[in-house]
């Protein structure tokens, strides 16, 4: 699953207009049009492949959405719903980014949309439970920990599409 997907099925989930996601997008600090966005939300015939064939279909009606434009996106959702926090004394303004590589961002995604959602650990058992996956509270708590802890597993594109299918089934 590539971000553009991911950015898709967030939208959809959370059900955002063309509108808002230029406004989440600049929350984020990141400058977008609504032509952008709506190619940033354009399906690709081979949007299931892996992201190096992806790159071949790519032509100027799509944009790639970069690791750094859905991380921004994720940003601006949490201020978006949760309104801006004041940075404490040393902290700098804008979050170090948390993404190393394609691997995490699925981590990355769980952890930011628990946090603009407010959800609990038990909220999000019942998302994968509604979408038909069973997660324990230890697989969960394991997918949240910082990379490189000895109990961190590498969110998988099955647990972030059936969460996302979880919080369709939910908003939707």
């Amino acid at each position: 699953m590539n971000n553009n997907d991911i950015l898709i099925r967030l939208r959809y989930a959370l059900d955002i207009k063309n509108a808002d996601m230029v406004e989440i997008f600049k929350l984020g600090g990141m400058e977008v049009t609504k032509e952008e966005v709506l190619k940033l939300l354009k399906k690709t015939k081979n949007s299931n492949k892996d992201e190096d064939d992806h790159n071949d279909n790519i032509n100027e009606e799509n944009l790639l959405c970069s690791n750094f434009m859905l991380e921004s996106f994720l940003n601006g959702l949490i201020i978006f719903k949760r309104g801006k926090q004041e940075p404490k004394p040393g902290q700098s303004h804008r979050p170090a980014m948390s993404v190393k590589d394609n691997g995490t961002m699925n981590n990355v995604l769980l952890k930011k949309v628990k946090i603009a959602l407010a959800l609990t650990s038990e909220d999000m058992l019942d998302l994968f439970e509604e979408a038909g996956v069973i997660v324990t509270k230890g697989e969960l708590s394991a997918l949240f920990r910082k990379e490189g802890h000895k109990n961190y597993i590498e969110c998988g594109d099955k647990y972030a599409r059936n969460f996302l299918k979880g919080l369709a089934l939910k908003y939707r």
